[in-house]
């Protein structure tokens, strides 16, 4: 049943997932596993994975800013690239 339900996916959402999968990976990697060694006491440790959340949903939110600006300014930007 779940290899039909898989079929039915796009190709694209299955790349965006993948994608997201790879970005959460190397977020625990490079921001939350050294923020969490860093304290002995569980309080901080919790402290610091709440601020790492938060480090998170600022790369989101700029992720997503920067996206919408090339969306926004798509036309522009081929222009400028292409020179005329």
């Amino acid at each position: 049943m779940t290899v039909f339900a898989l079929a039915r996916i796009d190709h694209q959402y299955l790349l965006y997932g993948i994608a997201a999968a790879i970005c959460l990976v190397i977020f625990v990697t490079l921001i939350l596993t050294p923020a969490l060694s860093a304290y002995g006491r569980v309080w901080e440790k919790a402290a610091a994975g709440v601020l790492s959340l938060f480090v998170l949903a600022a790369l989101v939110i700029g992720g997503v800013v920067i996206g919408l600006v090339v969306v926004y300014y798509y036309t522009d930007i081929v222009n400028f690239i292409h020179g005329s």
